[in-house]
């Protein structure tokens, strides 16, 4: 089982947008087009984001169980994602917009 020293660390390297960023793009159209739509609930990538959002203001000593997973989660999608990028450029794609939805802005370095 991974420490959470660990799995802070991987969490810092893989989301890389503030939570005040998060949650602007959340509120931009194109953050509203992409990722798993469920009837009458807003998408896994949104549910996910408010989530990410949430535990990006708390400090590495606050976080409970619950947050650990959804960390666990969130960087095992955003690595997945990350091995299908498309060729070219990708600064309008929905490949873009599903990782910015989960915290992550590969334009950023």
């Amino acid at each position: 089982m991974m420490q959470i020293e660990d799995v802070w660390e991987e969490w810092k390297q893989t989301v890389n947008m503030t939570a005040r960023e998060l949650e602007h793009w959340l509120e931009t159209d194109r953050s509203k087009v992409v990722g798993e739509l469920r009837f009458g609930a807003e998408s896994t990538g949104h549910e996910a984001a408010r989530k990410i959002a949430k535990i990006l203001r708390k400090r590495k000593d606050d976080l409970n169980d619950d947050d650990l997973d959804h960390i666990r989660e969130v960087v095992a999608f955003v690595k997945a994602h990350l091995a299908r990028r498309p060729r070219g450029d990708i600064r309008e794609t929905r490949w873009r917009y599903v990782l910015m939805n989960w915290g992550h802005d590969p334009l950023k370095s």
